[in-house]
């Protein structure tokens, strides 16, 4: 056990920040690599459809429902063994996932591959807001945001350069994608110290009126996103017919883009502030979600849509402002219980709203995004509530 304040003073290979980064490249191999094959696999070897693919993606988000229940295991485990459990979780459903090609083994996988990504993501931003030094912060997460994109940009990379080629089943590249992140996890675990962070974090169930301005925009956060991650690249491989190389090119560029973006966005919120940077994310995802219903309405071409896709991705990188906004706004003591507690509200929407926009798909795919749209609206009002300078006592303009 060593304090954090000891431990930045530790060789940089060995530093909080540092164990951040490995953890941050650690988690993308595994997911990105789900999220890269999944939508050929299930289609190719289930013969999934729109109901299908929202009912998967339903299962998969109830662990970041139940993204609470980290405070009771928290009361045994310390956060940093418990995001390194929780990758090894990530990795082992991941590389298990070709040998379940049924409705059935499909939703099984990815329940518990789904179980380890939200545990991991709700410790590893609690994490980050204790490690990371209030003035750092922004610029912190832009680089690790950079990182983890750099480590999707690899797994994509590798997928495109050698599926072909080689010849490679979707066996062998979940396997060697999961294996990975548990081998880094591993070492995550042997490598550095047990940091402790100057404040202890209250191991209970938090909900405060305060914090109520960001409670909302984490809800809205997550039912947009659910219509991206669901349906946007449904729609790439469903209307346009891409392949595996293609749809995987496609996440290659989004990471690359982020990868060079997301220091400079990151820069960005600590000199204009979160508010400006959630208006900018929530005016451009308005626009896109448009222009995506648009693409069945008036019958335009893949290119646009890849285009779209691209563009939808680079704004939802600046959803980090989220994080820093309640840095600012938080009694330390309750970071680690509220990241539960919004991850859990971030997927109230998560539940239901893949399987009910599933059914709607069949119908009308447009109207899927026209609803994506009137969120982002909804958000950009919510977001115009942020102050300038956001601090206790100071949370929203109304304050």
């Amino acid at each position: 056990m060593m304090p954090l304040v000891d431990a930045r003073l530790l060789p940089y290979w060995r530093r909080p920040l540092f164990l951040l980064f490995l953890m941050a490249v650690a988690m993308p191999l595994s997911f990105a690599t789900w999220s890269a094959l999944l939508n050929n696999f299930v289609i190719e070897a289930a013969a999934f459809d729109g109901v299908d693919i929202g009912w998967l993606h339903t299962v998969r988000e109830i662990p970041g429902f139940l993204a609470v229940g980290v405070i009771v295991l928290l009361l045994w485990v310390r956060e940093q063994v418990l995001a390194v459990a929780m990758l090894v979780v990530l990795g082992v459903a991941t590389a298990v996932v070709a040998w379940f090609p049924t409705f059935g083994g499909l939703l099984a996988t990815t329940m518990i591959a789904s179980v380890g990504f939200h545990y991991f993501e709700t410790v590893f931003q609690s994490l980050q807001l204790q490690w990371l030094e209030l003035e750092e912060a922004p610029e912190a997460i832009g680089w690790i945001v950079a990182v983890g994109s750099g480590a999707s940009l690899g797994a994509y990379g590798l997928i495109v350069l050698t599926w072909e080629t080689f010849g490679l089943s979707y066996n062998s590249v979940y396997l060697a994608a999961g294996g990975l992140t548990v081998l880094i996890a591993l070492y995550c675990l042997v490598a550095f110290p047990q940091i402790r962070s100057p404040t202890r974090q209250r191991p209970q169930f938090i909900l405060r009126r305060r914090y109520w301005l960001y409670y909302m925009l984490q809800f809205m956060s997550g039912a947009r996103r659910q219509i991206f991650v669901v349906f946007a690249a449904f729609m790439m491989v469903e209307k346009f017919g891409f392949e595996v190389h293609e749809v995987t090119a496609l996440f290659l560029i989004n990471y690359l883009i982020n990868m060079v973006a997301a220091p400079f966005m990151g820069k960005a919120i600590a000199r204009f502030g979160e508010r400006a940077a959630l208006a900018v994310e929530y005016l451009g995802l308005t626009a896109v979600f448009l222009a995506y219903g648009g693409i069945y309405n008036f019958g335009w071409g893949a290119a646009l849509a890849a285009a779209l896709y691209v563009l939808d991705h680079l704004f939802f990188a600046l959803a980090f402002a989220l994080k820093t906004y309640f840095q600012k706004i938080a009694d330390p003591a309750d970071i680690a219980p509220t990241a539960a507690v919004s991850f859990t509200i971030n997927h109230i929407a998560a539940v239901f709203l893949p399987a009910l926009l599933g059914y709607a798909w069949i119908v009308s795919p447009s109207s899927v995004f026209t609803a994506a749209a009137a969120m982002a609206i909804v958000s950009l009002i919510l977001a115009l509530l942020v102050p300038r300078h956001p601090k206790p006592g100071r949370e929203t303009i109304l304050s």
